[in-house]
């Protein structure tokens, strides 16, 4: 079962590093096309990104995030042609906060030899928040006047996010991403989510199969450390499962000549059912 996953994990590193490893000149090119990169110059003539000057600004003034980003998946060691490496990236147990009763146990689920149970993204089923913050593929940001719109590259969720300040609707129905409204301060940008659905906390775990409940409450908290990198700061409170929020801290790297391909995870599916065949690349 071990071997199963370490196949299944080695299988989508490989796959992350060939994605990141193609970014051709024709996507280069189209880089300085894309809404928010006019004032990047791609690459120079050592291949390396030239970071802009500035932080962007939207007409209001805030800071804009509009950009192809790697997330916390990523190493953000930028090589040449704008290369980065993905990354097994998990939320640290060592930040853990002191467990309710019976929280570890509802946390920590052992692994059980079915697939559907211990790691349901093996069936294609959605990746979830938070798990979807950490996952090692590219993600674009486009922002707007009042919203915020993220499209992630794996399994090709998006999010719409109001920033107006606006509070949840009282209808919200637990779903895999949950709802989410956004606010600023100072430059800051904080968005809030709730209704979520009990599902995989972060990728596969040695030990156990790791889950949050239906009562997590998100918060990310996005700034610019300079004008090509963002802090990211995850807070969860997960009141079934711990005493108290606790936070995790991470970055975020534009990368100006990068696109979102498409992702079908069905059609690249070659662990199904726990069942794993080697990819092209690795034969």
């Amino acid at each position: 079962m071990m071997n199963r996953f370490v196949r299944l994990m080695t299988a989508a590193t490989v796959a992350c590093v060939l994605t990141v490893a193609v970014r051709t000149a024709a996507a280069q090119e189209a880089a300085t096309r894309v809404p928010g990169y006019e004032n990047v110059k791609p690459l120079g003539p050592d291949g390396r990104v030239v970071p802009r000057k500035e932080i962007p600004r939207t007409a209001d003034g805030k800071p804009d995030f509009t950009g192809v980003w790697a997330g916390p998946g990523f190493s953000h060691r930028v090589g040449p042609n704008d290369t980065d490496t993905p990354v097994v990236t998990r939320f640290d147990e060592k930040k853990f906060p002191p467990y309710k009763a019976g929280g570890q146990a509802s946390l920590m689920r052992p692994i059980t030899g079915e697939i559907l149970k211990d790691d349901p993204t093996a069936f294609c089923l959605p990746n979830g928040m938070p798990r979807q913050i950490l996952s090692p593929y590219s993600q674009q940001w486009i922002q707007a006047p009042g919203t915020l719109v993220i499209l992630y590259e794996y399994m090709h969720f998006f999010r719409t996010i109001p920033t107006d300040g606006r509070p949840h609707r009282k209808d919200v129905e637990l779903t895999w991403m949950g709802d989410s409204v956004g606010k600023w301060e100072g430059d800051t940008l904080v968005i809030d989510t709730i209704g979520l659905k009990e599902w995989v906390l972060d990728a596969y775990h040695e030990e156990a199969s790791r889950w949050h409940s239906d009562q997590l409450h998100l918060i990310e908290r996005l700034k610019y450390i300079d004008p090509m990198t963002v802090s990211y700061q995850v807070t969860l409170d997960d009141p079934a499962i711990w005493t108290a929020p606790w936070s995790q801290d991470f970055q975020m790297k534009l990368h100006p000549t990068w696109n979102v391909y498409e992702y079908v995870c069905e059609e690249n599916d070659r662990c199904s059912g726990g069942n794993c065949k080697p990819s092209d690349v690795q034969k």
